[in-house]
């Protein structure tokens, strides 16, 4: 009895000292779910709403501007993930080499990009690929163009250099997470693979890349999301310009929001849009990763 006594006793004492980060958790995670979920069925302009069914959804299906969103997110995620986890791959395959010299030096250097501010590096960005900027006048200047290119004019490169943007950022994020599985994996393996004769670059495909097969699919789902949540390279950018050729899911909702006449419940509609994209695309990326048992 004492020692029941004593348990009770505990369990109150531990939900006491948790009860604050619950508290926390249901007020500022919990309830903007619930409630945006509620907003979704919510029609009306700014705080003037009423309830409106399935017309949200509806509206969904006949918003052109909302399917230009939803393609250009699509564009980013089909083109940009793939490319960012190969270049990290190969980064991280390159400096796990413990022949290759400075490589602290490299694998700082590329993941330095990671620790830098979103709005700045997006202003560097803009500026570096304006028509007057340092990219069109090093183009020129080596004889790769006759005229300035317009970079943030024109869609295809407008999506150019937002893809080059977010890669150039989150590949070294990436390869720090393959690095340190690849450390991790047994010499013995590759030594015995060499003594076989098998070349670097079959011991890369049939050795390296299964041992990081959760790794790979891990850094995929993350880089999925924030895919799908992308906002701050193409606000500072090109602001979903030019004609939304790069407006995204994200930039969306935010103008839906903010910029236009405030339309919360079409808003929170689009934001679950996300919630299903981001469930559906895991899910796909866990059922092709898992396991095939004979």
């Amino acid at each position: 009895m004492a020692k029941s006594r004593i348990g009770r006793a505990e369990q109150r004492s531990g939900w006491l000292f948790i009860a604050p980060t619950l508290v926390l958790l249901g007020l500022f995670m919990v309830y903007p779910i619930i409630w945006s979920l509620w907003m979704s069925f919510q029609t009306g302009r700014g705080m003037s709403h009423s309830f409106g069914g399935l017309t949200n959804i509806i509206r969904l299906t006949q918003d052109p501007v909302f399917l230009r969103a939803l393609t250009n997110t699509g564009i980013f995620l089909v083109v940009q993930v793939p490319i960012m986890i190969v270049l990290a791959l190969l980064f991280a395959a390159a400096l796990n080499n413990p022949k290759l010299r400075f490589r602290g030096f490299f694998r700082t250097a590329i993941f330095l990009p990671c620790v830098t501010s979103l709005v700045a590096y997006s202003i560097l960005f803009k500026s570096m690929f304006a028509s007057d900027g340092v990219i069109n006048d090093l183009a020129i200047a080596l004889h790769l163009m006759d005229a300035p290119i317009s970079w943030l004019g024109d869609p295809f490169w407008a999506r150019t250099v937002i893809i080059l943007a977010i890669t150039w950022r989150w590949t070294g994020y990436n390869m720090i997470f393959y690095l340190a599985a690849m450390q991790n994996v047994d010499k013995s393996i590759y030594e015995a693979a060499r003594i076989d004769g098998v070349p670097a670059w079959a011991r890369f495909v049939y050795i390296t890349l299964p041992m990081l097969k959760p790794v790979i699919l891990f850094t995929t789902v993350i880089s999925t999301i924030g895919t799908l949540q992308l906002f701050d390279e193409v606000n500072n950018i090109t602001m979903g310009g030019p004609s939304d050729s790069t407006l995204t899911l994200s930039l969306y909702i935010y103008n839906l929001t903010f910029k236009f006449m405030p339309s919360l419940g079409y808003a929170a509609t689009v934001s679950y849009v996300i919630v299903i994209l981001v469930a559906v695309l895991s899910f796909l990326q866990f059922l092709v990763a898992r396991d095939r048992k004979a």
